[in-house]
């Protein structure tokens, strides 16, 4: 209570003179509310000194400082207590790092966690553990940015998520924020890289990363899980990638540059250094300080120190997946590239999407149309994708002049027959065409429903079809003729 006594308190009303330097304390309180001076500082207690009719007296000079401050340790200020903790706390910092530094087991990898995902990793190094999780997708899954300079789709996505409870704590889970996106961008930054180009693997890759907990660099545990959920989806990625977080302690001259630093070394040092990459070069590289800056020395020990710390993960995650597997998960879709004309695009849609919708509802594989003629196909079962690819051929595909086809007979005329060799597409089989031997009646030889043999003998500039069913027939020899004759 001596340490904490304020104004207005018994003891301050018992003291002598308490009335008057309650009275004088709420005068200078209300004065300098008008902007005249603000009672407590070194100009007013100055100034009200010098006021004529009031002498100075030891009570009335105290009340002018206000009310005392409530503090431990002998009244010391919470600035000073503050300041007094960092100190101790960063020098506290280099036998915690120098015992650390002696631990080798601090990273573990854990790939094929989740059986059931296309790929996944679980990444710990000493505290902090994040299950990265890998998906694959076809190009209508691409993420559309609808930008001021107009729209763009991404085909790689990397989504960072950092729970309340992976530092303790109890809070409502709430949408991403700007912590969670710039670190979600770091990583996805520093994985883009080794990925394969589209024509190596046209598919949509999304990473989500869950952080469990936290004590440490989140970010780069997700670009160590996310490589190796990379690689366990089957991704022909070009090489490992791993990162870590350096941390810089500077007092006067002196220097340590930390390697792999806590959550405490984060908030108590001068720097927070992230680097990532792979055994060959940097990927990704983001920097924090809290100092003016930092010298060219300094830059190069810690990208050295960053090196040998990274060789050192990479070395962890190649122990337990070196190479991505050479099949892609039984869950994950199959992708089969084909090219049509682009002006074959419309037969393929059909009126208002109907026979490609047709063909996906029939077969249960999934189309995607590109405006250039691609054509992706995807499923994850094999033998709906193949009946998906017929169909697409069959409805895009060209008669070719000289080859066989087996075609439908559609309707009989006078003149001939209408047979169609692919679906929407017939040619005309001339009467002359049916048979070797002189045919009075198409309707003798032929009835609609029969399914024949043509060959295609001329396509004309209009894209009419001329077809021949005695080009597939044998031809009768002269014992044959004699026989029948």
């Amino acid at each position: 209570s001596a340490l904490c006594g304020a104004r207005g308190s018994p003891a301050a009303d018992r003291a002598p003179g308490g009335a008057a330097a309650s009275g004088r304390e709420a005068e200078a309180r209300r004065r300098g509310a008008e902007g005249r001076y603000r009672p407590g500082t070194a100009g007013a207690r100055e100034r009200a000194s010098k006021a004529p009719g009031r002498p100075r007296e030891p009570r009335q000079a105290g009340a002018l400082r206000g009310p005392r401050r409530c503090t431990r340790g002998g009244g010391e200020h919470p600035r000073q207590r503050l300041a007094r903790a960092r100190q101790g706390g960063r020098r506290g910092l280099r036998p915690r790092e120098e015992a650390r530094r002696a631990r080798d087991d601090r990273a573990r990898a854990a790939p094929d966690r989740r059986p059931r995902t296309h790929g996944s990793a679980l990444f710990t190094r000493g505290e902090t553990q994040a299950l990265v999780v890998t998906t694959l997708g076809t190009s209508s899954d691409e993420q559309k940015i609808d930008a001021l300079i107009g729209e763009t789709y991404k085909k790689f996505m990397l989504h960072y998520n950092f729970p309340p409870f992976s530092t303790g704590e109890v809070k409502f889970l709430r949408s991403p924020g700007r912590r969670e996106i710039g670190h979600g961008a770091l990583a996805e930054r520093a994985l883009a890289p080794v990925l394969p180009t589209e024509e190596e693997f046209p598919y949509t890759i999304r990473i989500v990363s869950e952080i469990l907990e936290s004590n440490g660099s989140s970010s780069m545990a997700t670009v160590c899980g996310g490589s190796l959920s990379l690689m366990a989806a089957g991704v022909p990625v070009k090489a490992a990638v791993a990162g870590v977080a350096m941390g810089l302690i500077k007092e006067g001259d002196e220097i340590r540059v930390l390697s792999d630093i806590l959550g405490d070394e984060d908030h108590l040092g001068d720097m927070d250094f992230k680097v990532a990459g792979t055994e060959q070069g940097v990927t990704a590289v983001q920097m924090d300080i809290k100092i003016a800056g930092v010298t060219r020395a300094i830059m190069q020990e810690a990208l050295e120190q960053a090196r040998s710390a990274r060789l050192h993960i990479l070395g962890v995650m190649n122990r337990t997946l070196a190479r991505p597997h050479s099949e892609l998960s039984m869950h994950a879709p199959r992708i089969i590239t084909l090219h049509i004309k682009p002006d074959r695009i419309r037969d393929l849609i059909g009126p208002g999407g109907k026979v490609i919708r047709g063909i996906t509802e029939e077969t249960g594989a999934k189309i995607d149309v590109e405006d250039d003629g691609t054509v992706y196909v995807a499923s994850a079962d094999g033998e709906s994708m193949q009946r998906a690819i017929d169909k697409i051929r069959a409805v895009t595909a060209e008669a070719e002049v000289g080859k066989v086809y087996r075609g439908t007979v559609r309707k009989i005329v006078d003149f001939g027959a209408f047979v169609e060799i692919f679906p929407g597409t017939d040619g005309l089989v001339h009467i002359s065409q049916l048979a070797h031997e002189r045919v009075r009646k198409v309707s003798d030889v032929l009835k609609e429903g029969d399914v024949i043999d043509v060959k295609v003998l001329e396509v004309d500039r209009s894209g009419k079809i001329r077809l021949s069913r005695k080009e597939t027939l044998r031809k009768p020899s002269p014992g044959d003729q004699e026989a029948r004759s």
